[in-house]
């Protein structure tokens, strides 16, 4: 059997949905995300995340880059929040998995896709991702890096020297000058900054059980 009649078979199975049916299929499949797991902290050694919670930042990260390079901030923040749909099916395949084995990404989206009607609309922010050559293409590669880089900086934060290492081989993958930018702020800002250093001192130093007339 070739490979087009494997995915002629499998989307056979799909005919006979309604159209609701199949989105309400792809929602559940978009679900498992949650319990799909980033796999490269098997070799850190400490931190754990899933593919859903990985999405959702960098989405946001996209956003934000996208508003400093002037370019186009809802799109990029749709390349972002797509570009590991495909993994609810492939898994996550880290960069020591990559050395040796390959998925059809691809496949696996247009299968997930299939029947909800919805493949025109989504599968162009996968195939503009994969291109690289949109503006907002490199800003998503780089928003994905850079949530990395933001975990990466809290395991360094807690202990794990290791982490350190795996920063300095991921900021040359920067592609923008805003990336490198944010990039580095990241891995040069403490992960508890935003509320242990957002009030005045003498807010901590009250909280004691002191009044605070």
């Amino acid at each position: 059997m070739t490979k087009d009649s494997k995915t002629s078979d499998f989307r056979k199975n799909l005919q006979g949905r309604e159209r609701m049916t199949r989105i309400a299929d792809f929602l559940h499949e978009v679900g498992m995300l949650r319990k799909t797991p980033r796999t490269g902290y098997q070799f850190l050694g400490t931190g754990s995340e899933n593919v859903a919670e990985h999405s959702f930042r960098t989405a946001v990260i996209g956003y934000a880059l996208a508003e400093l390079a002037g370019a186009d901030p809802a799109r990029t923040a749709m390349l972002c929040l797509f570009h590991d749909l495909h993994e609810a099916r492939t898994g996550d395949f880290n960069y020591v998995a990559r050395r040796y084995n390959s998925s059809k990404r691809t496949e696996a989206l247009e299968d997930a896709l299939a029947g909800t009607g919805l493949t025109k609309s989504i599968l162009p922010f996968w195939e503009e991702l994969e291109k690289v050559e949109s503006l907002e293409a490199r800003l998503a590669q780089d928003a994905d890096q850079i949530d990395l880089i933001l975990n990466l900086k809290e395991q360094l934060d807690l202990g794990n020297a290791y982490a350190g290492k795996w920063i300095e081989a991921a900021l040359p993958r920067l592609r923008t000058e805003e990336g490198k930018q944010l990039a580095q702020a990241a891995a040069a800002t403490d992960h508890t900054d935003w509320w242990f250093k957002g009030p005045d001192k003498s807010w901590w130093e009250k909280k004691n059980g002191k009044s605070e007339g």
